[in-house]
């Protein structure tokens, strides 16, 4: 087969795509929110959708105590919207918390408590749909509840991560009595 710069691919046929894409890491969250546009719902509504159902099939990779950023072109206003919606640290933490802890480097530790801070994703999932969002938040997160409720299959990416995992947080407290019986 020669290269052709008008059809670079190795196939006679030429990319196509429909008026929507979604495209995410599982095949699981990309069809979410393929239903949810099919269902009526925007870009906003569909980005919603498929990030809650990663919570489940990828929670390695985006759980519910994520963070959330996102860059909205609103073509009504012709405005581009942007949000950080990371979480928020303790009132608690400082400098001079860290270093009495965890010694003078005051770095933050990798495990335990002091390393998470208040998930900030739903509450940017909240904001979006209630700025951007045109089907109900209970229809967007219908594909979600359904995996949550009904199972599906755990990825072997997934299992190798949590395999991997497993030695180190063996011993951080409580994780073995609650998800090693």
């Amino acid at each position: 087969m020669n290269f052709s710069w008008a059809n670079p691919y190795a196939t006679v046929r030429t990319p196509v795509f429909a008026r929507n894409v979604v495209a995410t890491s599982q095949p699981l969250a990309a069809q979410a929110g393929l239903r949810v546009l099919q269902e009526g719902g925007n870009a906003v509504d569909a980005a919603i959708a498929a990030a809650a159902v990663l919570t489940m099939t990828e929670p390695c990779s985006n759980g519910l105590g994520s963070d959330n950023f996102a860059i909205v072109w609103d073509p009504q206003s012709r405005q581009l919207h942007g949000l950080n919606s990371s979480g928020i640290a303790p009132a608690a933490w400082s400098v001079e918390y860290f270093e009495r802890k965890h010694g003078e480097s005051a770095i933050v530790p990798l495990r335990g408590w002091d390393s998470v801070t208040v998930p900030g994703a739903v509450a940017g999932w909240s904001l979006l749909h209630g700025k951007f969002g045109k089907r109900t938040f209970a229809d967007v997160l219908a594909p979600a509840i359904d995996y949550a409720e009904r199972g599906f299959a755990v990825s072997p990416g997934v299992q190798d991560k949590w395999r991997r995992a497993t030695a180190l947080l063996r011993n951080q407290p409580g994780f073995a009595e609650s998800f090693l019986p």
